[in-house]
């Protein structure tokens, strides 16, 4: 149990940090272009729906039952639904209306900006520590890689959102890079936070509930945020390109992990 522990939170911890490596490609590429974000975030969205029905919720029939699977699944849904509602979504937009680079815009709203972006990432970020905790649980290694990897991915344009405005408003490429590691630092702390809870509750039965509840958190970002955010680039054709090609890939992967 205790090394299932320490490598849940091992994989939560590098999943929410790779906000870290969007925070490097801006220092490199700067503004993504439309086309590049829009295949990147289909991607991410199909990532997450895939394995979000392929193995979490499979996974969760098939330990727990139709019934107690779907009631967690649903459960996901309706928790980050809430807390979508709860949450002001002043920080995207902010982002959607920031100024293109060599714009005369003031550093201090793009400095508020990216501040908003740190923030509302961040308590985005929250729940899914608790998504991959909970399948580090299930005691199958290959298979919280593969959700730390679906996790990851959708983090990875999440820094480049953190890291640009804030760059282009301070000149610090280590500023920007700090601001989009504490955003990062919200999913091991929400993994930290759900051990501390349950960790006397950790049944198969609750640990198998938790994967339905996590597959509901992902599927309701990917079509409620990477979707929406990735069709508003113009580009459809891109966005469903990545969605079938994230599909591809995780099947792949789990194909060959099993």
């Amino acid at each position: 149990m205790s090394s299932d522990v320490s490598f849940a939170l091992l994989l939560t911890l590098l999943a929410g940090l790779s906000t870290t490596i969007g925070s490097g490609a801006a220092y490199f590429i700067r503004q993504p272009g439309p086309r590049a974000m829009s295949l990147i975030l289909g991607f991410s969205a199909g990532v997450m729906l895939y394995i979000s029905f392929a193995e979490l919720l499979r996974e969760s029939i098939a330990t727990v039952g139709f019934g107690t699977a779907n009631i967690g699944f649903f459960a996901g849904i309706a928790f980050i639904g809430i807390l979508d509602i709860v949450i002001p979504h002043e920080y995207e937009a902010e982002h959607m209306e920031q100024p293109a680079r060599g714009n005369a815009a003031r550093p201090s709203r793009l400095m508020r900006s990216g501040l908003l972006m740190a923030i509302g990432i961040g308590i985005h970020n929250f729940p899914e520590g608790l998504v991959v905790f909970s399948s580090g649980m299930t005691g199958d290694r290959g298979f919280v890689i593969l959700i730390a990897i679906a996790i990851a991915l959708h983090n990875i344009p999440e820094g480049i959102s953190v890291s640009i405005p804030i760059q282009e408003a301070t000149g610090s490429r280590k500023k920007a890079f700090l601001y989009s590691f504490a955003a990062g630092l919200a999913e091991p702390a929400g993994a930290l936070i759900g051990y501390a809870v349950l960790f006397n509750f950790l049944t198969p039965t609750v640990i198998y509930s938790l994967l339905a509840f996590a597959g509901g958190i992902m599927v309701y970002i990917s079509l409620d945020e990477l979707l929406p955010t990735a069709h508003s680039y113009g580009k459809e054709h891109l966005v469903i390109a990545g969605v079938i090609g994230g599909m591809i890939v995780m099947a792949l992967s789990i194909f060959l992990a099993h």
